[in-house]
């Protein structure tokens, strides 16, 4: 079983969902990443979504598309950012790590090696957001092979058609995007995702993390309520951008450790009460 299965297995197992926190490699700059990297753990991350910096992020908002330039500026390629989850993996044997990230610099690397080189630095799965699945069917198959989770994007324009593709393709989870739009660029409906969750969840077959809009507890506590998953990236970029040098992993920990704790509460609650006697 990958740890991304055994993740949301345990979880599934207490009752919880899964938080997973999205941040740019090499930003604000690359010896910062495996700072924020542990206090995005120390925060309560399940899963970490680490974004490969990319000059045309096209589903990025302003906010993820500074950080793609600071990194960029820095020289942070594929290469380097799989050196970072190499470094990770030395102190963390546990947390999955997923890279996020664009087609080109994962076919300027070449698909084969991408896979076997991601493995081998101990990343379990990647999705690539200009991947649509009925135009990487060998990306999925390679990946697979190599033990690495192909995560697919699914939006509200989507269709049976397409959410019969990722089910066949697809592994780990689906990452549900909430809004049209880009990331960090509107405030979702909650009660719409509340109401398309349970059919994408029994249409595809796997857990459902949703994210694009997520920006506070509340909003992260809510849809953990009907999703399986809570993704949040461009709050957390804000939070590095406003931070003072050397602040950023400690501020990054604080705000995720609330979500955290919004997300658990109502599990807290429900178990108290039913411990309570009659």
């Amino acid at each position: 079983m990958s740890r991304i299965a055994s993740k949301f297995a345990a979880l599934n197992n207490q009752g919880r969902k899964a938080l997973i926190p999205f941040i740019t490699a090499g930003d604000p700059e690359p010896g910062q990443t495996l700072p924020l990297m542990r206090a995005l753990v120390a925060g309560g991350a399940d899963i970490i979504e680490l974004g490969v910096p990319f000059s045309d992020p096209m589903a990025d908002g302003p906010t993820i598309q500074r950080a793609s330039e600071r990194a960029l500026a820095y020289g942070v390629s594929l290469r380097i950012v799989l050196g970072m989850v190499r470094e990770f993996r030395k102190q963390d044997a546990t947390t999955p790590v997923v890279l996020m990230g664009y087609a080109n610099p994962v076919e300027a690397y070449g698909i084969e090696d991408f896979a076997r080189d991601a493995k081998a630095a101990g990343v379990d799965g990647a999705l690539i957001v200009d991947y649509p699945p009925e135009e990487c069917v060998e990306f999925s198959s390679v990946l697979k092979q190599a033990g690495l989770d192909p995560i697919f994007l699914l939006a509200p324009t989507s269709g049976d058609v397409r959410y019969a593709q990722v089910a066949s393709m697809g592994s780990g989870y689906i990452y549900y995007v909430s809004l049209k739009g880009v990331t960090g660029s509107a405030t979702i409906d909650l009660d719409e995702v509340a109401r398309r969750i349970p059919s994408i969840r029994e249409k595809v077959g796997m857990p459902v993390g949703v994210g694009f809009g997520i920006r506070d507890a509340a909003s992260a506590s809510r849809i953990a309520d009907v999703a399986d998953a809570v993704v949040i990236g461009s709050k957390i970029i804000e939070t590095i951008e406003q931070s003072p040098p050397g602040e950023a992993p400690a501020r990054v920990t604080a705000f995720l450790r609330g979500v955290r704790e919004a997300m658990d509460a109502k599990i807290i609650a429900k178990v108290s009460t039913e411990g309570e006697p009659a």
